[in-house]
């Protein structure tokens, strides 16, 4: 009878070790929402108003440096500190989200980015330009930021990366099309055109989020911000994981901010291409970027995140590495320098995902913070480099290929991060 009672109790105490373990993995995996086309959609729109903002206007700058009377080197100033904005817009953004909700704060982002869209259209001198771009760039920064917190919010950890995926897979058209629209518009009507076109994709991307878009941040924080924010970033910035995801895809955005920042001066400059041919070859690297994100989409769940971001890290390293070869060998070509640019897009489609996606999930509950820390340092890297590489370029592209390596070999060295021991899960 003993014997019985006692293999009673340990069956009962087994069945409520397994629901308990069934009840924790309820908790740390979202219910999986049926992926919807508009959804998808909407957070390709919201995420791709940032992007434009960088990319549309690039060709334009050489032009826009003669029609303000600066030089190259000040008009950089317009990019480094839009990156710089974005930065430190994606610290105050991601929290807010957490306390506020992601609704709101997208909402209110998308008019910011508008209404700086409208000032960058109207100014006259340099400054009033600089200003107008900061605005653009803290309304700019909502898009990207809230869009991986709202993943995160609907979806479980194995599914994030993938679903990051997709979305700047579709997002990457916004970057391949806006060089080639803006050296279009720069050549039949003059710089401010792309802000003119700006304000209307921004406009209609709100019009969209107000329609669509349902609040998916249902655990939001008290309303001690304060001090849970500084508990929040206090936590993520313990965590050894958290760094390896940040530092990686920070370098490697780097990496690509360089190129950014140099390649108008090398194509238009140095090379004498127009700003519609550099709008056209630009359009290889979003390609890339669109293959490489395919690709995670499809492979990240069996593979794993650092896997993929291992392969991409080194893939980007090769890619450099013919780009120097091409270079060295004397042959001076737009396709020597967006030929490796595509593998690079590829690279970049590899990394960031799953760099991404593991950032914000070291804590699921403080995903908009965590999006918004990582997203500022991977912006906050090209903000620093953009200037570096707009005052080494003068006759020769060299400057423009060591500080790629440099990030490159930085990215590789953060994967020991990555790889790290595992901190123990906290929230979701």
């Amino acid at each position: 009878m003993c014997h019985k009672d006692r293999s009673s109790a340990r069956l009962s105490a087994g069945t409520a070790g397994n629901d308990l373990e069934r009840m924790n993995d309820i908790t740390a995996a979202p219910a999986q929402p049926t992926v919807k086309p508009g959804f998808i959609a909407l957070l390709i729109a919201v995420s791709a108003v940032s992007p434009l903002g960088i990319n549309m206007y690039l060709p334009s700058m050489p032009g826009m440096a003669r029609a303000l009377g600066v030089n190259f080197t000040t008009i950089q100033l317009t990019l480094s500190l839009y990156l710089g904005a974005m930065a430190l817009g994606q610290l105050i953004i991601g929290p807010l989200s957490d306390r506020f909700g992601r609704r709101p704060v997208l909402l209110i982002g998308l008019l910011t980015f508008v209404a700086g869209s409208v000032i960058c259209l109207s100014a006259q001198s340099i400054g009033v330009l600089i200003f107008g771009r900061i605005v653009q760039a803290i309304g700019g920064c909502a898009g990207i930021t809230l869009s991986r917190a709202i993943v995160r919010d609907l979806y479980g950890r194995n599914q994030v990366a993938s679903m990051i995926a997709y979305v700047t897979m579709g997002m990457a058209v916004a970057p391949m099309v806006a060089p080639t629209i803006g050296g279009v518009l720069e050549t039949f009507f003059g710089w401010r055109a792309s802000f003119a076109f700006l304000i209307g994709f921004g406009g209609l991307a709100l019009l969209f989020a107000y329609w669509r878009l349902r609040e998916t941040n249902h655990n939001r924080a008290s309303g001690e911000a304060a001090r849970e924010l500084l508990q929040g970033y206090g936590s993520l910035f313990r965590s050894r994981q958290f760094w390896g995801y940040t530092l990686v895809t920070s370098f490697v955005s780097a990496m690509f901010f360089a190129f950014l920042a140099g390649a108008p001066y090398v194509m238009i400059e140095l090379l004498g291409r127009s700003p519609a041919e550099y709008g056209f070859y630009f359009a290889m690297v979003p390609c890339g970027y669109m293959l490489g994100n395919f690709v995670t989409g499809r492979i990240a769940g069996t593979m794993g995140p650092n896997r993929m971001i291992l392969a991409g890290t080194l893939l980007s390293l090769a890619a450099i590495a013919a780009m120097a070869i091409a270079v060295a060998s004397g042959l001076l070509h737009p396709v020597a320098l967006f030929g490796p640019m595509l593998f690079i897009g590829v690279a970049n489609g590899l990394v960031l995902p799953s760099g991404i996606a593991g950032a914000v999930s070291v804590r699921p509950d403080l995903a908009g913070a965590a999006s918004g820390l990582s997203g500022s340092f991977q912006i906050g890297f090209g903000a620093l480099v953009a200037p570096v590489v707009g005052a080494a370029l003068s006759s020769t592209v060299w400057p423009l290929i060591t500080i790629m390596t440099i990030c490159s070999l930085l990215a590789i060295a953060s994967l020991a991060l990555v790889a790290g021991p595992r901190r123990p899960a906290t929230g979701n």
